[in-house]
């Protein structure tokens, strides 16, 4: 019997030299196809998110269609949290802002809606503890924005009411620290 060759038993290498880079034109082509193809799948998703069009109807607004199950409540901090009393009256004015909503220009508007200053007035047992909860609110303000003036102007200088909490729960994190 023959024996194979040497050469038959060895296999193949592949080769393992390195391909040579892509030029500056074939990187910006790739380049290019993949962002038009992002943008195409951007734009599809904002086509999708943003309209639903019904024959004979035309276009649908998706809050008109979408509803939150009756059983579903909203999220709601507990109230007295904190054994300060100044906190205590900064995290009562968020829990009432979240009820009965968030307003500016007006300390409370027709809907039964408040701003900051009216939310912590309501809260309040007394003046001395609504100007203690005022000026921890001021504080906190200042930290992220430097230039407010007063609580008024923060409240109607927003866009809406998601900062306003924020800056409501760091306010009586800072009340609560500095024992108020």
């Amino acid at each position: 019997m023959n024996a194979p060759s040497v050469a038959a038993q060895a296999p193949e290498r592949a080769d393992t030299r390195p391909a040579p880079p892509a030029s500056l034109e074939d990187r910006l082509t790739a380049v290019s196809a993949l962002m038009d193809n992002r943008l195409t799948v951007a734009a599809l998703a904002v086509a999708v998110n943003t309209a639903v069009s019904v024959p004979d109807v035309g276009p649908v607004d998706l809050a008109d269609v979408v509803r939150v199950p009756a059983d579903v409540q909203p999220y709601r901090p507990p109230v007295d949290l904190y054994p300060t009393p100044v906190a205590a009256v900064l995290q009562r004015a968020r829990a009432r802002l979240e009820r009965d909503g968030w307003c500016q220009g007006a300390t409370v508007d027709e809907d039964g809606a408040r701003c900051l200053y009216g939310a912590l007035h309501a809260e309040a047992a007394s003046t001395g503890e609504l100007h203690d909860a005022l000026a921890v609110l001021l504080d906190a303000i200042r930290r992220h924005f430097p230039d407010e003036e007063s609580v008024p102007a923060f409240n109607d200088g927003r866009h809406g009411p998601r900062v306003v909490f924020r800056v409501l729960d760091q306010a009586a994190d800072l009340a609560h620290t500095r024992n108020l």
